[in-house]
């Protein structure tokens, strides 16, 4: 494993019974590099993520994170690892800034840590204004924008965006951009599933192209 590898990912493949949905797939993922796996739903990206993330374990094949196997030490994975899944899995019942709150309790940061870092976000996000608002009063880019902010609650390393602006309008995908393209020069390592094209190609450095999952 390179000094610079980051995650790499040898033969990786997850089954379900007879359905293969990624079938031995190698990959790397450099320190500070936007990698974007491409291709069609279905097409094994989630799965992969899922992998990386340590919520799904792999069926054969290996994958580490900074050298760390995704098989046997994935409490210290996760915590290098904020993720923005594609569902909007926000808790209704809370305010803007309770979401980010509630969710930094799954790290231990600290109540005053988490409250800075929160208002940070928020502002981050262009989202300070709406910190008392609960979740049903805002529109989609601004659940998603609040989606990406409690990824970043633990400040991880490494970023995982799953089609981080589907069903968007342009202005809004263009603000979720702005906002990758930041955390990149941040130094941010940053894997995000897609299927735009031009999304793929504004982002970033390398594409990986997914189909049934080859």
């Amino acid at each position: 494993m390179a000094s610079d590898t980051l995650i790499e990912a040898q033969n990786l493949t997850k089954k379900y019974d007879d359905f293969v949905a990624v079938g031995n797939i190698d990959f790397q993922v450099y320190k500070g590099e936007c990698v974007g796996f491409l291709g069609p739903n279905g097409a094994g990206k989630t799965t992969t993520i899922k992998m990386i993330h340590c919520v799904l374990p792999p069926f054969s094949g290996s994958l580490t994170v900074a050298g760390m196997s995704v098989s046997s030490k994935p409490r210290e994975i996760k915590k290098m690892i904020g993720v923005a899944p594609q569902e909007d899995n926000l808790d209704p019942d809370f305010t803007v800034l309770q979401n980010l709150l509630v969710y930094a309790r799954y790290f231990d940061i600290p109540k005053p840590v988490a409250l800075k870092r929160s208002e940070e976000l928020l502002k981050f996000i262009q989202l300070e204004e709406k910190r008392g608002v609960i979740i049903g009063q805002l529109s989609t880019g601004m659940k998603r924008r609040l989606i990406l902010a409690r990824a970043l609650i633990n400040e991880p390393q490494i970023l995982l965006l799953d089609e981080p602006t589907t069903g968007l309008d342009p202005q809004a995908r263009h603000l979720i951009w702005d906002k990758i393209r930041t955390l990149k020069k941040q130094g941010v390592t940053i894997i995000l599933t897609t299927h735009y094209m031009d999304e793929a190609a504004a982002l970033c450095d390398r594409t990986l192209i997914m189909d049934n999952g080859k």
